[in-house]
């Protein structure tokens, strides 16, 4: 008796991986046009505080955290498909309102939906990358998809800046501009994405010797979603980006009161990160997928070696040791450990539970984006100084790193 599996487009897992890495690039795009336009935005609400305008970006990813669960466990029982096209309406809605906004309390109600909707796309569409890219491209592909998140932040940022400040159009226009790409967004969701399975069963088409067709329910794998070896996972994630997003957020701050280095230094020092992570992720997802039982001794080197850096950051004496730190925290840092970690927990999960647990997975780090900037904040208010910030953030990855290794340790014959 020969199974023959449910039929997809020829090469659909490639259509995935572009997919899916345009779209994250249209999500940063949204993500990364409204911090340069602030003061024009202000123009429309009235003069705001630094700290009620940053809200606006507090308020989107308290909407994008709180789904990464919820979402995951909708995309298991309903399919991808289906939890993704109104997530992404309500995503281009929220959109819509904050170009219409004439308040602040609207932008923030308007990036609340905003994150709730994109607060459905992480599960669906790793799901997706996990089921239909080949075991041997695994790891490269979740890396190309990661790296629309960088050409999404370039588009955003100069782009913003291009059309509002240059051209001088109205802010309102780029947000249009973000709206309409997610409208475009829906549509080819509904055109090019195929649901895989939803539920911990899977019915194919069965062929008998005489060329009789049947159908067959198979049972799919269910384990549960706080494993051992997937919940070391969430932590040394959620450690991972704590430093990642510690450092993103104050090192321009720690560079100018700290270190002494002022004016276009610290953009272009603090750029350092983003210069070498797209080469770094596609370098060691490639290594990954050729060396797959090697998958764990790789996320620990690497975790070390940004642990290392992280700390390296605090102690460097001049710009330009700081500059080569952090070039190598890009090329060995988070963005260059994400796709391995996310192919190891794709490994790890159950096929029936596969968007609940890398929903899970990023729920854990994206919750450090909502502590690191606050505590350390705190800490730089209470002591003067962010060294201790830092210093927390090395540690914090140390602890994560070292439980990793003992989870992932294999038991003795």
């Amino acid at each position: 008796m020969e199974v023959t599996k449910k039929s997809y487009p020829e090469n659909y897992w490639k259509r995935i991986v572009f997919t899916f890495c345009m779209g994250w690039t249209i999500i940063w795009i949204y993500r990364s046009m409204l911090s340069p336009i602030y003061e024009e935005i202000q123009g429309t609400i009235g003069q705001q505080s630094n700290a009620a305008m940053g809200l606006i970006s507090s308020c989107y990813f308290f909407g994008y955290t709180a789904l990464q669960i919820p979402s995951g466990l909708l995309v298991d029982k309903f399919g991808q498909k289906k939890v993704l096209i109104p997530g992404f309406i309500i995503f281009a809605l929220g959109v819509f309102s904050i170009a219409f906004a004439q308040n602040l309390m609207m932008i923030y109600i308007g990036a609340v939906c905003a994150g709730v909707g994109c607060g459905t796309y992480y599960g669906a569409a790793f799901s997706l990358t996990a089921q239909h890219v080949p075991a041997e491209k695994k790891g490269l592909s979740t890396a190309i998809v990661n790296s629309g998140s960088a050409l999404g932040m370039i588009l955003g940022m100069v782009g913003s800046s291009f059309v509002v400040k240059q051209l001088q159009l109205p802010w309102q226009t780029m947000v249009l501009i973000s709206a309409g790409l997610i409208v475009f967004l829906v549509i080819w969701f509904a055109l090019m994405v195929v649901d895989s399975s939803k539920v911990p069963t899977q019915t194919v088409e069965v062929v008998d010797n005489d060329g009789v067709e049947q159908e067959e329910v198979v049972s799919v794998e269910s384990k549960g979603l706080f494993r051992k070896e997937l919940l070391a996972s969430y932590l040394l994630y959620f450690t991972t980006c704590y430093a990642y997003y510690l450092i993103v957020t104050w090192l321009p701050n720690f560079l100018e009161n700290e270190r002494g280095i002022t004016g276009s230094m610290i953009g272009i020092i603090t750029s350092m990160i983003a210069v070498t992570a797209v080469p770094g992720a596609l370098y060691f997802a490639n290594l990954s997928d050729k060396h797959k039982s090697n998958k764990e001794k790789i996320i620990i080197g690497l975790e070390i070696a940004a642990f290392v850096l992280v700390a390296g950051s605090i102690l460097a004496p001049n710009a330009g040791i700081l500059a080569v730190v952090l070039l190598a925290y890009g090329f060995l840092g988070k963005l260059a450990v994400d796709p391995v970690l996310i192919s190891f927990v794709s490994d790890k999960a159950s096929k029936g539970k596969m968007a609940s647990t890398l929903g899970t997975f990023n729920f854990f780090g994206m919750s450090s984006s909502v502590v690191a900037p606050w505590l350390t904040g705190l800490i730089i208010d209470k002591t003067g100084s962010g060294e201790l910030g830092f210093y927390i953030g090395a540690g914090l990855l140390a602890l994560g790193t070292l439980i990793f290794m003992m989870a992932s340790r294999k038991p003795a014959r």
